[in-house]
């Protein structure tokens, strides 16, 4: 009798506390070194007014360095102004707990690009690389993530981190504010 409840008490808890699985969408080791990224995860979503914003995070091992990447897909008929990174761009992401973790954005220069589509919007695709600072992992394991600002090369913009949201875009359901209590451990050494 006792080793069935031991039974039925273990797994019920490893159930409950079971972490979901880390998927990748490039996990490569061969002679060069180790290359491996996250999918892509949207954290970000706004439309008004035939615009449309999504920031979409992806995370990034290579060999043994952690970082970022960040795609920010803007989309409309009007004009679109151009926001460009550059070795001075910075990522803020203010935590719950009152900490702010900064990210540093890599020595590139990057102002995106602009695709026409058939339905005639303009389509501007920014990419970023962003390193974490030592310490900063684990700040952002222990905490939600409530607001995320981006230093841009002559621009800054503030994102509200929302606990939940399900996406016009693909009718998903996302947790951006725990996004990295939930991945950083997929880049872990």
């Amino acid at each position: 009798m006792n080793r069935t409840v031991l039974l039925i008490i273990f797994l019920t808890s490893t159930t409950l506390f079971a972490q979901k699985t880390c998927e990748y969408s490039t996990n490569i080791t061969d002679s060069i070194g180790t290359y491996k990224v996250t999918k892509e995860f949207m954290v970000y979503e706004k439309k008004f007014a035939g615009n449309s914003s999504y920031i979409f995070f992806s995370l990034a091992l290579t060999d043994g360095t952690p970082t970022l990447n960040l795609q920010h897909i803007k989309k409309s008929k009007d004009f679109m102004k151009a926001n460009c990174f550059d070795k001075d761009s910075k990522l803020f992401l203010q935590l719950n707990n009152g900490k702010i973790v900064t990210l540093l954005h890599i020595d590139q220069e990057n102002c995106g690009s602009l695709l026409r589509d058939n339905e005639g919007y303009d389509n501007r695709v920014l990419s970023g690389i962003f390193m974490f600072v030592k310490g900063s992992m684990e700040d952002l394991k222990s905490s939600p993530v409530n607001l995320m600002r981006i230093k841009y090369l002559t621009d800054i913009e503030d994102y509200v981190m929302q606990k939940e949201f399900k996406s016009e875009m693909n009718n998903e359901v996302y947790h951006p504010e725990t996004y990295f209590m939930e991945n950083l451990r997929c880049i872990e050494k």
